[in-house]
């Protein structure tokens, strides 16, 4: 396995787009950090210093830096780190994200086991600053976030960096081909990708990724699901089985009016029938309870109670970190992100607790887990509320139906794993080849 082309040198129209980009984003910055202030994200001035480079020093250099998004990326690269940790307990494992909820999460999984902070703007002064802080041996970027700058001036450092769980929709793909001049010198400074499925794969190597630093591992996120069962079945003194749930996990607006549409129908099934929402966003809790008053049901908020009274028609799970609890008390689970056109959530978490999957039709995030789960019954697409009122009406009528369709799924995860090793593979054939 080689390593990116320390012999390459970008033409004079790289280096200009990588210039105009860079100036691009030199202008835009104080408008984005003034649009920051006010969502309050940078209510706390460590995160202001981070974005700008100025971020705290690890425990001791030269470990491993990964960089995760947001929530789902965390989660993804969670097991391989974890793995990582385990082989080599000395060393530091730095995980950056640029979302509050991506940063949550790592807190929540990890605790103060790994150094985390905000990733900084891609200008080269602020990525400089960062890397000589941190003084990575490696850096792992999980899924889809590449960054010229970052990317570039690790490739100066001669500082690895690769692509785990990569993502390359097809929508994706087109937009970087039209941008070739300031994308494809980036494949020449990437040590490795690791593709998460053939889509990602054909894309990458579409779009000039050699093929002896391409490699299909699968998606990482089966191994990841299948560690995360605890098989609690209870959430806020709720056992499964003790009513019909539906989970709605990482909504969208205007998702959570379309659940509130197909409740009356479940009740009129299954009167003490209940709905657990979990919005994606935590600056959208606030909206959904709104819209939750204004619909007038009887609903509680996680973060405010204990128990769920018996006439509880809804709970907003207005908490991060709550999802996969929610997901094993269900009945069957709608995933977000695929009414609302953003591509779907992770139907896996659901999954792992046997739980049937209905999504809208826009999926076209994990287009291959999605094929997997439908093709087995897994999951099922829906267009509208009427559509979903039918099909968990239909489950209620027939539990065995819903039983082997949760079952389903579980045996998909079981018979997906394995990229969890693979990509350990391709991570050691990069770490043994600056040896």
């Amino acid at each position: 396995m080689t390593q990116p082309e320390s012999h390459f040198r970008p033409t004079l129209l790289q280096s200009l787009s990588r210039w105009l980009y860079t100036g691009a984003l030199t202008v835009a910055l104080p408008l984005v950090f003034i649009h920051l202030l006010i969502r309050g994200a940078l209510t706390h001035g460590q995160q202001r210093f981070e974005r700008l480079g100025l971020v705290a020093r690890p425990p001791k250099p030269g470990g491993y830096l990964f960089h995760c998004v947001s929530v789902g990326e965390v989660v993804a690269a969670s097991c391989l780190i974890k793995r990582i940790m385990e082989r080599e307990p000395e060393v530091v494992i730095t995980v950056t994200t640029t979302t509050a909820t991506g940063s949550a999460r790592v807190k929540a999984i990890f605790g103060d086991s790994v150094h985390h902070f905000y990733l900084p703007y891609d200008l080269p002064v602020c990525m400089s600053a960062m890397l000589r802080r941190v003084k990575p041996r490696a850096v792992l970027i999980t899924e889809v976030e590449l960054w010229p700058n970052f990317i570039h001036t690790c490739w100066r450092r001669s500082i690895p960096v690769m692509v785990i769980n990569a993502r390359m929709t097809d929508r994706s793909a087109v937009r970087y081909g039209k941008i070739r001049g300031l994308f494809n010198p980036m494949l020449h400074k990437v040590a490795h990708v690791c593709a998460q499925g053939e889509r990602d794969y054909i894309n990458y190597k579409a779009l000039g990724m050699p093929d002896d630093r391409l490699t299909l591992t699968n998606n990482i996120k089966f191994d990841q699901a299948v560690g995360n069962v605890t098989n609690a079945g209870r959430f806020l003194n709720l056992h499964k089985g003790t009513r019909p749930v539906l989970v709605a996990g990482s909504t969208h607006d205007p998702e959570e009016q379309l659940l509130l549409e197909v409740l009356p129908a479940l009740q009129q099934h299954s009167p003490n029938a209940l709905l657990i929402i979990v919005p994606r966003h935590p600056e959208r809790f606030d909206t959904v309870a709104r819209l939750l008053d204004q619909a007038g049901v009887s609903y509680c908020r996680s973060s405010v109670t204990e128990h769920i009274d018996d006439n509880c028609e809804v709970v907003l799970v207005d908490e991060m970190g709550k999802l996969h609890q929610a997901y094993e008390v269900a009945t069957f689970a709608f995933v977000g992100g695929s009414v609302a056109p953003r591509g779907g959530h992770n139907a896996l978490e659901p999954a792992s607790a046997s739980v049937p999957v209905i999504m809208g039709p826009h999926t076209y995030n994990n287009p291959v887990i999605c094929e997997y789960l439908q093709h087995t019954g897994a999951l099922t697409i829906i267009e509208d509320a009427a559509q979903m009122a039918r099909v968990c009406t239909a489950w209620l009528n027939d539990p065995e139906q819903a039983r082997q369709a949760g079952q389903a799924g579980r045996q998909v995860l079981q018979s997906n794993r394995g990229a969890l090793d693979a990509t350990l593979s391709c991570f050691d054939a990069v770490m043994q080849g600056r040896r």
